[in-house]
């Protein structure tokens, strides 16, 4: 690692940082080599992970916890252990350092589940050994403190505290308490709250025993509820979604889900089933998930943590709800949705395009209000003016899982068929209503067959079995004509993503004849043939744009920009590609949306 990667927002940053400046840690030149002033001067190599986690909890040990640092030592022989065992750091209840109080043992972030647990059967061994009073295991974020005189050397659960005393005090009831300056939840950096989520994941999906998707679900119910718990909990008071001292897996389940349940009376579309978890489980998801704030944490670290973990997670189980993050990006910036503009997804997958059109919206009023008008402009905005739908109800809750985390815009993502008829969208929720959108952006499922047999709306669709018999129609064409009603006569645009075959083959004329008779064609983007790959769909495709035409509206010939993009920020194979044609694009498309008859081209 040699010098430290920088990262402002990283917990152990922070402390390292305070711990400099306070002169009880210090480096040699190129940081590779840290010396603790505790009770001698210990040095050792900065190198490797875990030395961050244990000198960022040094620091908290002296500046937080009030230990003497002359009473502190480091890699204290152990006796009565395996000669090499050694505790990390132990704190002494005495200057001379004959009286153990507590013992630390420190991992990196992220290790799994059962090498925390041996990290506990360690810390156990060497406390006893060393009789100390108490002991905490520290791995990155997530940390366990025990009392360890109060209890039987075989008890673990029942010595649980929830956190050391401070200054030889006593073990506090509950650790985490809103708005206190030291004891509040805190901040963490992109990289800690995937590890978090990462952690949490592998939990509950215990190596293979439940389904990954159904572990993904149960995971998302806990994080609601810990979103629930951060916004619900008064000043002053201890968060719920935390283990206090000696709790048990029971009374620490029984709280979380009270949260739950309240939550799913508030919201029964989001989470129609209860929490399917054992206590345990539930019980180790606190423990990694309860001293990292989602609320207070910005918007794009949450948003790309989550996006990360889901799509890192879905992508090969479930790509066909995935379109990546640089060709969404680009067809908001394209249709440029304002707070007034009322945004609809009908395959919204994961949520991508109206987040971004939630970001959109947020970027601009951020450039152009004060905070406190800013955060209503945009709040309003994901609130009343974004709806999505989406077929699989597993999806439409990553979905809104998705908008809570960014605080919100959820109660308008409903599951169902944006096919069948609108009465029936309707009875769902009112707001899908016929030619009542501006902008629809979307990428809907390729190579889907709706069959005549299957489902009883292909008659009702033009391009369906209305105007010639047909047996079977691609789910893509009826989505166009979909879109197409949705959006308003004469003002409403269409942002979509197209296989080539429809604006190339000759036999599907009739689709292309069917879009310039209701609409302005605005755009068309060729993408490269890898552009969907990762996501384990090659087709090849477009982006096209439209404006639908009042009724009795005629066009003439007019000016279509066309544009073909072969890098677009990423490779085949996922990778970041520093080159992006698509900002190129959009420059140009602006140029001749100033004027498209004089345009150029380039």
């Amino acid at each position: 690692m040699g010098k430290m990667e920088t990262n402002k927002n990283s917990i152990f940053e922070k402390n390292i940082q305070r711990g400099k400046e306070n002169g009880i840690i210090s480096f040699n030149e190129d940081e590779t080599r840290i010396i603790y002033h505790c009770s001698r001067d210990y040095s050792t190599s900065f190198t490797n992970p875990e030395e961050k986690v244990r000198a960022a909890y040094f620091v908290e040990l002296v500046l937080d916890y009030q230990y003497p640092k002359e009473r502190i030592d480091f890699e204290v022989t152990v006796p009565r252990r395996t000669p090499e065992d050694r505790a990390d750091i132990v704190v002494y209840e005495d200057s001379e350092l004959k009286k153990p109080y507590l013992v630390v043992e420190c991992k990196r972030d992220g290790i799994s589940d059962a090498e925390f647990k041996q990290a506990i059967e360690q810390v156990f061994g060497n406390a006893n050994s060393l009789r100390a009073k108490y002991a905490i295991v520290v791995a990155g974020t997530t940390r366990t403190a025990f009392d360890v005189a109060g209890f039987k050397p075989s008890e673990r659960e029942k010595n649980v505290i929830s956190d050391i005393p401070k200054r030889y005090g006593k073990a506090p009831k509950y650790r985490f308490i809103k708005g206190d300056p030291v004891n509040d939840i805190k901040t963490v950096s992109k990289d800690e709250l995937i590890r978090a989520l990462q952690k949490s994941h592998d939990t509950v999906w215990q190596g293979g025993k439940l389904a990954p998707t159904t572990a993904f679900d149960e995971v998302s119910k806990l994080l609601f509820c810990k979103l629930k718990d951060e916004k619900d909990t008064p000043k002053g008071k201890p968060y719920k979604f935390q283990i206090g001292t000696h709790e048990t897996a029971e009374e620490v389940f029984k709280r979380i889900n009270e949260i739950y349940q309240k939550a799913k009376q508030q919201d029964a579309e989001v989470f129609k089933e209860d929490i399917r978890l054992e206590p345990k489980i539930v019980y180790s998801v606190v423990e990694h998930l309860q001293g990292i704030t989602f609320t207070k944490t910005d918007l794009d670290t949450k948003g790309v943590a989550f996006e990360t973990f889901m799509t890192d997670f879905f992508k090969g189980k479930m790509g066909q709800f995935f379109t990546p993050r640089e060709i969404i990006r680009f067809m908001v910036k394209i249709l440029n949705p304002t707070k007034d503009d009322l945004v609809l997804d009908p395959a919204a997958g994961s949520g991508g395009f109206l987040l971004n059109s939630m970001d959109h919206v947020r970027e601009y009023a951020e450039a152009h209000y004060d905070e406190r008008e800013a955060w209503e402009h945009w709040h309003g905005f994901a609130q009343h003016n974004l709806y999505g739908i989406e077929i699989n109800d597993q999806i439409a809750r990553v979905c809104k899982m998705n908008m809570i985390i960014h605080d919100d815009g959820h109660t308008n993502v409903v599951s169902t068929d944006a096919l069948q008829d609108f009465d029936k969208i309707q009875a769902i929720h009112k707001g899908f209503k016929k030619e009542h959108f501006d902008i629809v952006l979307t990428n809907p499922p390729f190579g889907a067959v709706v069959r005549a047999t299957e489902k009883d709306y292909l008659d009702k669709y033009d391009l369906g079995a209305k105007l010639k018999e047909r047996k079977s129609q691609k789910t893509e064409i009826l989505f166009i004509e979909r879109a197409i009603d949705f959006v308003k006569p004469g003002t409403g645009k269409i942002g979509i993503v197209l296989p080539d075959g429809i604006l190339t083959n000759s036999s599907l004329q009739y689709v292309r004849d069917y879009i310039m008779e209701r609409c302005q064609i605005l755009a068309v983007i060729s993408l490269p043939q890898f552009a969907f790959s990762h996501y384990g769909a090659g087709v090849k495709a477009s982006l096209v744009f439209l404006r639908r035409k009042d009724d009795d509206e005629e066009l003439g010939n007019y000016p279509i920009f066309m544009a073909i993009a072969e890098h677009i920020g990423y490779d085949a194979t996922g990778k970041k590609d520093p080159q992006n044609d698509l900002d190129r694009i959009l420059e140009e498309y602006r140029k001749f949306q100033e004027n498209p008859k004089e345009y150029k081209g380039v």
